[in-house]
């Protein structure tokens, strides 16, 4: 076994060592990108396929496969709280009124929380069009271990309610929360970085010496941390190439066939919210073609780590660099889209679970009043859902118990979580960037009466 395993690594080192040469200059980011996407598929599947008799050869090969796809997410980690507490800092010096802080922030987070609740409409709309059910499903004596386990979790979430959560967002000790000892760890952050920022603003208005002094010493921190993020993100195809080797591989044929009718229907309904993102950009006069194929990088990372949190110094640099979001908005945008108003984990997942579970429960899934509950509940319970694999269980965790119904679904569909959760994640993603060139739009359109107060100084609005 030690020897095909060998082998297998020889393989994967000579896939690296190919995506390498897609390194030249007339190789996009995007290209190459694609390129470890495709290139970890086929190795995932052919471990499947070679080994399906011998499982121990396929542990031992992600096994090692893993600390490159690890490594790399780790690395990306590394550098969110960093980048976060630097990018809102900053955003906030840039600004010429405070006024456009408040604007700002209460744009990106309406639209957030407005798609969310429209993603849970879907979610609700497929479930009921596909007749989905729990009354079917076999609770086996793993399912019901699972159960367990997450009944515990689920009462520890319970305790928390919205007045809780909402204290929860208020930091007590920074340095705690920028090891992300929290799940609103980066809310957290955001928040000193707010106030750190409004601090440094005031006194540079009254000396206007530190005032320059506190602005280039930002600029320099920030230009050092984007440094630190290109040189990660050049390492991008390699993690890619891992990740997709391990969800491929590591995927159970079994579970999945016995709830391909739940796979096809979730991804069906994270199809038709892409459908809305692209609806709402065309009517804010974006070109939704040149969109896409900017953000693809992006998306193809969410998609592969199924983490909205590792995703953001991406998706910042995409929104600035690519869409012409002015920083202060795409690092909003990014930031609260990975806790606030997920469109795929908390908005379209827990509610198709709560529609398959109502029949077993004595509720009519179609009902007016069973519909609008639903829908608030996700809204008010997608604050604070943490930005990293796992996400969707937790929102269902704080979804179901609140409609009254048990968390037994949610253990009957961990083992195919990572195959859907890739989608899902790249949807919350596309939903942040989204908010953010909506946002950008919407403020630049109201700017025309009063620009000062609308953008950052020294930012330019979004063109077409």
């Amino acid at each position: 076994m030690l020897f095909l395993i060998i082998i297998n690594l020889i393989v994967f080192a000579g896939l690296a060592v190919l995506l390498m040469r897609f390194r030249k200059p007339n190789y996009s980011l995007s290209q190459q990108i694609l390129a470890g996407l495709v290139a970890g598929v086929a190795f995932g599947f052919a471990l499947q396929i070679l080994y399906s008799g011998n499982p121990g050869v396929i542990a031992g090969t992600l096994e090692w496969t893993n600390v490159v796809g690890s490594s790399y997410v780790n690395l990306l980690r590394m550098i969110i709280m960093p980048l976060v507490l630097v990018m809102m800092i900053a955003a906030v010096v840039r600004m010429r009124e405070l006024a456009a802080l408040g604007k700002i922030g209460g744009t990106v987070i309406g639209i957030l929380i407005g798609t969310t609740m429209i993603a849970a409409l879907v979610g609700i709309a497929i479930a009921n069009l596909f007749g989905l059910t729990a009354e079917g499903l076999t609770e086996g004596a793993i399912e019901l271990a699972r159960a367990d386990v997450l009944t515990a979790r689920r009462e520890n979430m319970a305790e928390l309610g919205l007045a809780d959560m909402l204290v929860r967002f208020v930091p007590s000790n920074i340095f705690a929360d920028l090891t992300g000892a929290r799940p609103t760890s980066i809310i957290a952050v955001v928040i000193f970085g707010i106030l750190f920022g409004i601090a440094a603003l005031l006194v540079s208005r009254e000396n206007a010496e530190q005032g320059e002094a506190i602005r280039k010493f930002i600029e320099i921190t920030q230009a050092v941390i984007m440094k630190l993020v290109h040189m990660i993100m050049a390492l991008t195809p390699y993690g890619i190439l891992a990740l997709m080797t391990k969800v491929v591989a590591g995927s159970n044929a079994a579970d999945i066939l016995n709830l391909l009718t739940f796979i096809v229907a979730s991804y069906i309904a994270i199809a038709i919210m892409y459908g809305v993102h692209a609806i709402l950009l065309k009517t804010s006069g974006v070109d939704v073609m040149d969109y896409f194929k900017n953000v693809w990088p992006v998306l193809t990372f969410a998609f592969s780590s199924r983490s909205s949190a590792a995703t953001i110094p991406l998706n910042v640099e995409t929104q600035v660099e690519e869409l012409k979001v002015p920083s202060p908005i795409a690092n909003l945008s990014a930031t609260f889209g990975s806790t606030i108003g997920q469109n795929g984990c908390a908005g379209i997942y827990p509610a198709m679970l709560a529609v398959m579970v109502a029949p077993t429960m004595g509720v009519d899934p179609l009902s007016p009043t069973f519909i609008a509950g639903l829908v608030l509940i996700v809204a008010i319970s997608s604050f604070g859902i943490a930005g990293v694999g796992g996400g969707a269980t937790f929102a269902a965790l704080v979804v179901l118990p609140a409609m009254g119904f048990p968390v037994t679904i949610a253990a009957l569909l961990i083992s195919i979580e990572p195959l859907i959760d890739m989608a899902r994640t790249s949807l919350n993603v596309n939903g942040s960037m989204t908010a953010g060139l909506l946002t950008s739009r919407l403020l630049k359109s109201l700017s025309d009466d009063a620009p000062d107060a609308m953008l950052p100084e020294g930012a330019q609005p979004a063109q077409d």
